[in-house]
C-alpha cells in the first residue's frame, strides 16, 4: 500500500504541471536583476528608464601612440656656456651688469686696471710721436732737396725713417685694438696723449649672466677661476633624464621630446635627445638621456623637476574602449559590458594595454564591432555586485 500512495502523489503532480517534466515555480527576472549565469557571463538586465544611464557604441579601433615617460632635471647647455676671462691679468675697476641680467654680443661686461693695456698704450703714443717727427723730417728733406746742402741721400735716409715710423705706429695701433679699444679710443689716445688704463671686457654671445664673482679691486688672470662671469645662451636647455636599462635601446639621437615642468603644468616644450649617455649607473640601473628643449620665453630654470614623453615606435591601431566603459572589479580585473539586444548586458573582462586621450587599448576580450557600454559601465557593475535586501 505504500508503493500505490507515492505512486498516486506523483501522478498528481504530473497532472498538475501538465507535462512530464517537474514545473518551473520560480518566475522570470524582473528589469535590473541578475542573472544566475557564471561570474565570467554575469549579465544584468535593464528596464527601459534605465538605460539613460549608459551609452552604448559598436567597439571602434584607435591609432595609440607608442610613448615613452621619464623624469628629469632642466640645465643650462655647456656648449652655449661661456666664462668670460679677460685676455690680460688686472685688477678690476668696475662692472655693468648684474646676476640674471639679459646681455648682448659685444656688451661690455665689466673693465680691469691692466698693466699691459698700458704698456701698449705707451707704446702707441710713442709711435705716434715718433711717426709725425719723422713725416716732418721727410717733408723738410723733401722741400730742401737739391739746395742748401741737402743730399739725395739725406733725402732717402728720410724717407726710410718716415716709413718706418709709420709701421711702427701701425703695429702699436693693432697692439692696442687687440685690448678691444675701437679706431675712435685710439685715435682720442694719440690726440690727447693721454693713457686709458681700462681694459673693457665683453660679452662673447648674446645671452643671460648666469654667474657672478666679480667684485671691483678683484685681481683676475686669464683662465684661472672662477671667471668674473659667465654668460650663457638661455633660448635653449638641456633636459638630463634616467631611463631603465630595459628601455635604453628604444632611445635615439634626434627623436622628438615633449617636456613638461610643474612651473607651467599647461605649457609644452618641444625638443629632441641629442645623447644616450654610454654608462650604466650600477646602483639603479638606469641611463641618462639628454634632451635639448627650445625656451624662447626663458621659462625653464636650472634645476626643475621635469618630464618628458618620447615616441619610440610608430603608432599602433588596437581595438579600444573609452575608460568610461571599463570597470576595476575587488579582484583586480577589468571588465567591460556588451549586448546584443541593448537590454541584457553582459560582464566580459578584458585586458587593456596602453592608454591615450581616455581611450584604453583592449588586448583581450572584445571584438571590433560588438555594442559595448562606453559610459556608465560602473552602473551596471553596482547592480551585479550589489549586496542582496533583506
Amino acid at each position: 500500500m505504500v508503493v500505490t500512495g507515492a505512486a498516486i502523489v506523483l501522478s498528481t503532480l504530473l497532472l498538475k504541471s501538465g507535462s512530464g517534466q517537474p514545473a518551473n515555480t520560480n518566475p522570470p527576472p524582473p528589469p535590473g536583476a541578475v542573472s544566475n549565469a557564471p561570474a565570467s557571463e554575469a549579465s544584468v538586465d535593464l528596464a527601459a528608464s534605465q538605460l539613460d544611464a549608459i551609452q552604448i557604441e559598436p567597439v571602434a579601433t584607435y591609432l595609440f601612440p607608442v610613448d615613452k615617460e621619464a623624469v628629469g632635471n632642466i640645465d643650462f647647455v655647456d656648449d652655449l656656456s661661456v666664462q668670460v676671462f679677460p685676455s690680460y691679468q688686472g685688477k678690476i675697476l668696475k662692472t655693468f651688469v648684474e646676476l640674471g641680467d639679459d646681455v648682448q654680443k659685444g656688451q661690455p661686461l665689466y673693465t680691469i686696471d691692466s698693466p699691459d693695456l698700458v704698456q701698449a698704450e705707451s707704446t702707441l703714443i710713442g709711435a705716434a710721436a715718433a711717426c709725425v717727427l719723422y713725416s716732418n723730417e721727410l717733408a723738410r728733406a723733401t722741400a730742401l732737396f737739391g739746395t742748401n746742402g741737402v743730399s739725395q741721400r739725406e733725402t732717402e735716409q728720410a724717407t726710410n725713417d718716415a716709413q718706418t715710423a709709420e709701421g711702427a705706429l701701425k703695429a702699436a695701433r693693432d697692439a692696442v685694438r687687440i685690448f678691444g679699444k675701437t679706431e675712435a679710443e685710439i685715435d682720442r689716445i694719440i690726440a690727447t696723449r693721454k693713457i686709458d688704463p681700462a681694459l673693457v671686457v665683453a660679452s662673447p654671445l648674446t645671452g643671460q649672466i648666469t654667474t657672478m664673482t666679480a667684485p671691483p679691486g678683484l685681481l683676475v688672470q686669464p683662465g684661472t677661476a672662477p671667471a668674473p662671469y659667465t654668460v650663457a645662451d638661455i633660448s635653449v636647455k638641456w633636459m638630463l633624464a634616467s631611463v631603465t636599462e630595459s628601455d635604453s635601446p628604444l632611445y635615439h639621437p634626434g627623436q622628438p621630446v615633449e617636456v613638461k615642468v610643474m612651473a607651467y603644468p599647461t605649457n609644452v616644450f618641444k625638443g629632441a635627445i641629442t645623447k644616450i649617455y654610454a654608462t650604466v649607473d650600477p646602483n639603479t640601473h638606469r641611463v641618462t638621456v639628454r634632451c635639448q628643449i627650445a625656451d624662447p620665453n626663458h621659462e625653464l630654470r636650472p634645476g626643475m623637476l621635469a618630464s618628458f614623453v618620447i615616441r619610440v615606435k610608430e603608432p599602433v591601431e588596437s581595438v579600444a574602449l573609452p575608460m568610461k566603459g571599463v570597470v576595476r572589479n575587488g579582484d583586480g580585473s577589468l571588465a567591460a559590458w556588451v549586448t546584443t539586444d541593448r537590454r541584457r548586458f553582459v560582464e566580459r573582462i578584458v585586458k587593456v594595454g596602453l592608454q591615450r586621450d581616455g581611450q584604453y587599448q583592449v588586448l583581450d576580450g572584445l571584438q571590433r564591432g560588438e555594442l559595448a557600454v562606453t559610459e556608465g559601465a560602473v552602473f551596471l557593475s553596482n547592480i551585479l555586485y550589489a549586496p542582496p535586501s533583506d
